[in-house]
């Protein structure tokens, strides 16, 4: 090493900088402090909410935000309170792994889906399980319309039956909702639905694929209205925006994307190189979070830093990461904000719920940019 050339060193983040005169070692030091700002989320001590004993498949929040729905592969769905994580209690009468759940805006009846071929209705105050409907095959994906006056319900090819999307009336739930047929009922002819989502007015859903299409119906006619591909693999999960006119996805072929939910253009992409599992959408700041992580049969064998299983935090307009939160011990297999905005849960892999809340940096933070 020349010592006429290179008088300091500086150690960072595995790597060593050389600098040639101590006036550039500072320069040097205060810029890698200002990127690892940049890079690093601050946030409280999570929340742990542990009532699972296999892996999360999803989580949702109620309207109001209060309670916190976790759904996971061991057959019973559990309601929490968000402020302190306590456990209410469980959903008990499914047979098997519960994929979906969704709650109605005024938090009356829970809806869920699962792989023991059934879609059931809950009394949310009671726990009771209303109502049974008996399905082909496994339930993938369910949800209430915004009215929940209608749910709709997808079942996944298999058995020698086709997938199928089901539209029900849910404006009176009772035992006859198990024996009743539905409004609308069609066969999905290519790549089973994977995650769905409601489009405006309660008038249409829009479904996302194995192949990574996505395609908008009439809920007039059952018929198909539009279709685009954007993705390359399947489309893991979809969430609207507060006001629904934006929905994101996320989807195997390591990018999450913003849509419009009317017209179904791409917006924005946000890309990792990770596949992923779930992405939210923030309902007071420009943000997106993403999570993901390599395939569940692979998490043993490499340790949590190769996974990559943290939560990554996206601007949602220039499509840049700007922050991380490590810990789960598995992919993150499902993400929500709070309503309020101020903070995140996310279910993984490892069977735990975190409830992460953001310091006051978060909200403090400006994204640099040339307003010209």
């Amino acid at each position: 090493m020349d010592e006429l050339t290179v008088k300091c060193l500086f150690y960072a983040d595995d790597q060593i900088i050389l600098a040639s005169s101590a006036c550039e070692l500072q320069k040097m030091i205060i810029n890698v402090n200002h990127s690892v700002k940049k890079r690093i989320m601050k946030v409280k001590k999570p929340l742990m909410l542990q009532g699972h004993e296999r892996a999360i498949t999803q989580i949702k929040y109620n309207r109001e935000g209060d309670l916190l729905f976790s759904a996971a592969k061991d057959s019973k769905p559990n309601v929490w309170w968000s402020l302190n994580g306590e456990r209410l209690g469980t959903f008990n009468g499914h047979g098997g792994v519960v994929w979906c759940l969704d709650v109605d805006w005024q938090s009356i009846n829970l809806i869920t889906g699962g792989g023991d071929s059934s879609c059931r209705l809950w009394d949310l105050e009671t726990g009771k399980n209303i109502a049974t409907i008996k399905t082909n095959s496994s339930v993938r994906t369910c949800n209430f319309s915004f009215s929940a006056y209608q749910a709709a319900y997808t079942t996944d090819k298999a058995m020698g039956h086709p997938c199928e999307v089901f539209i029900i009336d849910t404006r009176t739930i009772d035992d006859s909702v198990s024996t009743q047929s539905p409004i609308l009922k069609w066969e999905i002819t290519d790549s089973k639905v994977t995650s769905m989502v409601w489009g405006s007015l309660d008038e249409t859903i829009i479904t996302g694929h194995e192949a990574g299409d996505l395609i908008q119906w009439d809920l007039r006619t059952g018929k198909k209205i539009h279709s685009i591909k954007e993705h390359t693999h399947q489309i893991n999960d979809m969430q609207l925006s507060r006001d629904g006119t934006m929905f994101i996805t996320a989807s195997k072929d390591q990018t999450a994307k913003l849509f419009d939910t009317s017209s179904l253009e791409l917006m924005k992409e946000y890309k990792t190189e990770r596949p992923i599992n779930s992405a939210a959408l923030s309902p007071i700041l420009d943000h997106v979070v993403l999570g993901g992580g390599q395939d569940a049969m692979e998490v043993t064998t490499t340790s949590t830093r190769q996974g990559k299983f943290d939560a990554r935090f996206f601007h949602l307009v220039f499509e840049e990461e700007f922050g991380r939160v490590k810990g789960h011990f598995g992919p993150i297999n499902s993400l929500a904000f709070h309503p309020d905005g101020k903070s995140y849960a996310s279910g993984g892999e490892d069977g735990y719920v975190r409830v992460q809340s953001f310091d006051q940096s978060y909200f403090d933070y400006t994204f640099d940019y040339n307003r010209d």
